[in-house]
């Protein structure tokens, strides 16, 4: 089911047994920030993104940094960046994974359509891996994968926000590609472009959730309570830091940029601690000032 009635989805969700699949990817992909500066077609409905201080040379340390920590967690394949689209360092919005298949999304900008066209990424999935691709880049309707929809894997649920980056045709489009048990559309808040900046579902037994993100903050209540007693409400100040940009990798670790991981404060880590995680964390100031953060660099493979 896909609805916008959390009652609906609050009833059918908690029914859901924990065995959708893997609550974790099994391994996971990057693009590096080869080029690395402003997309200013991004930048028309991305509030997170710097207007200046795009530092190529220091992006790139980072993310590098970034693929090496990962790997000691995962095995984890880093593709080459290309200066044509500069929010490739991004791609968990343009290529998603499910069950032996690879999903393409339909992406809001052009600068950002000609990612979903790469040839080595999807004969990656389709020639080595042997994923089916399931193919929404030529539809109409914009739908931005795991940053407009963020998925509970161990449960089959999908929480989905909706903004000019995801429609809510575009929405039941991946509800589908996913094949999801339930879903729930919501509006976010005006000004935000992306769920997976203000919520986040680790492992399927715990959330952060930013109650400012969403257009309806007893919402984020709701979803918060469907993960109590490991939901964590988010200040303000730690959604523009990033702390909401998180995600799990391993059944033991969440993954943040320092800068979120400062935002979360003490106890917002010993929260995680009681829900069975630590906190790993990597400098990402550069990459931040594109206007995304860890998350949004990880695709997952499944």
């Amino acid at each position: 089911m896909i609805t916008r009635d959390p009652s609906a989805f609050l009833d059918a969700a908690r029914g859901c047994a924990a065995d959708f699949g893997p609550a974790t990817a099994r391994a996971a992909f990057l693009v590096a920030p080869d080029g690395f500066a402003r997309a200013e077609q991004s930048a028309g409905d991305n509030r997170y993104m710097a207007a200046a201080g795009f530092d190529a040379t220091r992006a790139l340390a980072e993310h590098r940094g970034l693929h090496r920590a990962l790997s000691a967690c995962l095995p984890t394949v880093c593709f080459a960046g290309d200066p044509a689209t500069p929010d490739a360092v991004f791609p968990n919005n343009v290529f998603a994974t499910v069950a032996g298949r690879c999903l393409v999304a339909r992406m809001r900008h052009p600068v950002r359509q000609r990612e979903a066209a790469r040839a080595d990424i999807r004969g990656f999935f389709s020639d080595v891996l042997g994923y089916a691709l399931h193919d929404l880049s030529t539809q109409p309707h914009p739908c931005e994968l795991t940053g407009s929809m963020v998925i509970d894997r161990a449960r089959g649920l999908g929480f989905c926000g909706l903004s000019e980056r995801c429609d809510e045709a575009g929405a039941r489009l991946m509800h589908e590609a996913f094949g999801l048990r339930a879903t729930l559309m919501f509006e976010l808040a005006p000004g935000e472009y992306h769920t997976n900046v203000v919520l986040a579902v680790l492992a399927g037994r715990a959330a952060l959730v930013c109650a400012d993100g969403f257009a309806d903050p007893a919402l984020a209540a709701t979803i918060a309570g469907l993960y109590a007693p490991h939901a964590l409400m988010l200040s303000a100040g730690a959604r523009a830091a990033y702390a909401g940009n998180a995600i799990a990798l391993g059944a033991d670790t969440v993954w943040m940029s320092t800068r979120a991981q400062r935002a979360l404060g003490e106890a917002g880590r010993f929260a995680l601690r009681a829900a069975g995680f630590r906190v790993a964390a990597v400098a990402l100031d550069a990459i931040e000032a594109a206007g995304g953060s860890l998350r949004c660099c990880v695709g997952e493979i499944f």
